[in-house]
């Protein structure tokens, strides 16, 4: 076994699952780079001082707005001024949606993992709070969006992670109860979605969780990479 973190004692592996739900930003993708040159050249414009990459990787995974709320504050749920944060969320989009995909990678372990489930017969799914207009496209420059039988952005219900409607929308789209299908992610806010879908949750080490370790919020294991599936999952009959 070579999962980083020991099992937890609330699951028992390995799962019988028939559909698994994963993350994109910092599971799937080490998007940081691109949204920290994003959110410096907006700052920039706006005449405002860069951010650190390391402050911005630990702003990621609320969706964009908070992304960009964060880089004009400096900190992690104070509100801007709304005309400034209108003019500065436009010219997030514009500058994201330029270098999107200039410097994001799938993270090691990502295209094997990705191999074994789809080879193994499990519904996958992309749930992510990144809106639409980026994920679809930045699934398809990295040649991820094939692997996905079925793609949920931020924007795509009206509620988003860490709320549980998306995991439930998913369980409903493929006819299954939640104890069927897992989520795989990075931040607490997946641990919060599962829990409140009642189903279990895996999360890697490697991942975007605003500067804290996963293993505080509790789930039910922790890998090194999704490569390391194959220990934790079985295909539901």
């Amino acid at each position: 076994m070579s999962a980083t973190h020991p099992r937890q004692e609330h699951a028992r592996f390995p799962l019988s699952v028939s559909m698994v739900m994963i993350d994109l930003d910092g599971t799937l993708i080490h998007t940081a780079p691109d949204l920290t040159t994003a959110a410096n050249r907006m700052l920039a414009d706006l005449g405002m001082p860069a951010q650190d990459p390391r402050t911005v990787s630990g702003w990621i995974g609320n969706g964009v707005p908070r992304l960009v709320k964060r880089a004009l504050t400096g900190q992690m749920e104070a509100e801007p001024d709304p005309a400034l944060f209108t003019r500065a969320y436009a010219l997030y989009e514009k500058h994201y949606a330029a270098c999107l995909s200039e410097q994001s990678r799938s993270f090691p372990g990502v295209v094997e993992g990705l191999e074994w489930l789809r080879s193994s017969g499990f519904e996958l799914v992309c749930i992510t709070n990144k809106a639409e207009a980026f994920t679809l496209p930045l699934l398809g420059d990295l040649h991820l969006k094939e692997y996905f039988a079925l793609v949920l952005s931020g924007d795509s219900l009206p509620r988003k992670k860490p709320d549980p409607m998306p995991l439930l929308h998913a369980c409903a789209h493929f006819g299954i109860p939640p104890a069927q299908g897992i989520l795989v992610g990075d931040s607490r806010s997946d641990v919060q979605a599962a829990r409140a879908a009642e189903m279990p949750v895996i999360c890697v080490a490697y991942g975007y969780n605003h500067g804290e370790d996963i293993r505080e919020s509790g789930p039910d294991a922790v890998i090194g990479s999704l490569a390391e599936l194959p220990h934790y999952l079985k295909r539901h009959p």
